[in-house]
């Protein structure tokens, strides 16, 4: 059966079995990461054919182990799940840096309009960007891999660039922030 009723009184297991409150730091960090991980297979679905939905399932992936350490209630079980390296961090900054070969220099902030992938990768970056935040509070007590925040940072980095070459691809013009007393 999906339901236990062991959270019926607002409580949850983390790894390694200790009960904690569902408003806990460490519950709310993980539960962000999945939301992020639910975004990012709904962002992958107007994905396919561009071909980025293979790269969206392996961070999918990462994005799961990271929840898996955050839940993790001591050293000794952290120990036991998979961990994210720099070797991950590099796999993104690849992919930035082949994305960003066919852009033009960022002049700007940019609006998010113009196409629904484009917007949508720019909402899931912004749920990365509260994920973030999260881990780093979280990290103040409840010690995390330093790599995690690392690779959450460089994981909006990634979503931007894509968002961008979406863009281009679909030959939408970027919209730059501009000041309104200079939009006329």
């Amino acid at each position: 059966m999906i339901y236990t009723k062991k959270g019926d009184d607002g409580t949850t297991s983390l790894v390694g079995g200790t009960r904690v409150k569902k408003f806990d730091i460490r519950v709310q960090t993980y539960g962000e990461l999945d939301h992020l991980v639910s975004l990012l297979g709904f962002v992958s679905t107007f994905l396919k054919r561009e071909n980025y939905s293979g790269e969206i399932f392996v961070i999918q992936c990462k994005l799961f182990e990271i929840e898996s350490m955050v839940a993790c209630e001591d050293a000794k079980t952290l120990s036991k799940v998979a961990q994210i390296s720099d070797v991950d961090i590099a796999y993104l900054e690849r992919k930035i840096d082949v994305m960003s070969e066919d852009l033009p220099p960022l002049k700007n902030f940019i609006i998010p309009t113009s196409s629904q992938t484009a917007t949508l990768l720019n909402l899931a970056r912004t749920q990365t960007r509260r994920c973030e935040r999260l881990l780093v509070e979280c990290n103040e007590t409840y010690p995390q891999n330093p790599v995690t925040i690392k690779y959450l940072n460089r994981l909006s980095d990634y979503l931007f660039t894509l968002s961008r070459l979406i863009m281009k691809q679909k030959h939408r013009p970027e919209k730059y922030f501009k000041r309104p007393e200079d939009a006329e």
